[in-house]
């Protein structure tokens, strides 16, 4: 048999397609439409994970993960970016291509890459350490999205300890811990398969100092995944009072993640309108706008301050007024 590098890789990082399914995981029954939404973007995860594994030139790669389907596109992206920082870290590169694709070809999906980079930083032990400093060294703002990616990947592959028994790294001080929590409510609607319904329950579990972290990041990923109609998103944001301006700001990362990439999908515009008060693009400007406020506060914690320019966008009264629960 003919050994590659590649085939390698494969052998000791691959990930089973299998990884993606509720059964797999061990998730409550969802209905079958929504499952099957949602396990499909676990596969595309999975395929650009795979596809970065495999793919030496990075151009190449680009050229792979961009035949996705614009609605799964970004999960590619995600994944891509998962398997470039695990095989830096564990390879010791001296030019990490984590950083090339990051700044070359992919630089328009970096909101999903540093989420992506999250996940390799969960599955190592010194990098998940110092998540924090990295975090801040790449990017004070989106940079803490890796952070995010950490909670995501604890709820997806750890839901008894950080859903059932509502555990949360020690590791993780202050600011950083809420962060996560974004992260763990992004996973909450995929473990509850998009029930609004569930999510809610779910969500109220969790001490109330918790939940509108939580929240914020069920509005994220309701708003980028989707796979709900927009009667069950007006149910969600009904069950999510009052935490509303949470899921507005979760809302608007996710529209601005898909026209930065440009990948707008009817989802994201529906769940705008509905959280938002606004179309996607125009909730893609609050973050913008956000970002310069923040930036002039200059403050100690840079990402969270952008987060609360976010919502006082939306807590103002101001951005809800098209809404009508």
């Amino acid at each position: 048999m003919k050994f590659s590098l590649a085939s390698a890789r494969r052998a000791f990082l691959g990930i089973s397609p299998d990884e993606a399914s509720f059964a797999r995981r061990s998730f409550p029954a969802a209905s079958p439409a929504k499952q099957a939404h949602l396990e499909r973007i676990g596969h595309t995860f999975i395929d650009g994970y795979l596809a970065a594994l495999d793919t030496r030139d990075l151009v190449a790669l680009l050229f792979q993960l961009n035949a996705t389907p614009e609605e799964f596109r970004g999960f590619a992206f995600e994944g891509a970016g998962m398997a470039l920082a695990l095989t830096d870290h564990l390879w010791r590169r001296r030019a990490p291509r984590f950083d090339q694709f990051l700044h070359g070809p992919a630089g328009a999906h970096r909101y999903m890459l540093y989420i992506g980079y999250g996940w390799a930083a969960a599955r190592l032990p010194w990098v998940r350490r110092k998540i924090q400093l990295l975090a801040h060294r790449f990017d004070p703002y989106l940079g803490s999205l890796m952070i995010d990616g950490y909670g995501f990947h604890e709820g997806f592959f750890h839901p008894q300890s950080t859903i059932s028994r509502m555990q949360r790294p020690g590791s993780l001080p202050g600011n950083a811990a809420r962060i996560f929590d974004q992260g763990l409510g992004r996973a909450l609607w995929f473990f509850n398969g998009a029930d609004a319904g569930k999510v809610s329950v779910c969500v109220n579990r969790f001490p109330s100092s918790r939940r509108p972290d939580l929240w914020s990041g069920v509005g994220l990923a309701a708003t980028y995944a989707g796979g709900v109609t927009e009667a069950e998103l007006m149910e969600l944001l009904g069950r999510a009072a009052p935490y509303r301006g949470h899921v507005a700001q979760g809302a608007a990362f996710a529209a601005k993640a898909r026209h930065f990439a440009g990948i707008p999908t009817p989802h994201t515009e529906a769940a705008c309108r509905i959280f938002c008060g606004m179309p996607s693009a125009q909730a893609a400007l609050v973050t913008d706008s956000a970002l310069a406020a923040a930036k002039c506060l200059n403050c100690a914690e840079p990402y969270e301050a952008w987060r609360a320019e976010i919502r006082a966008e939306f807590e103002n009264g101001r951005s809800f007024a098209a809404q009508s629960i």
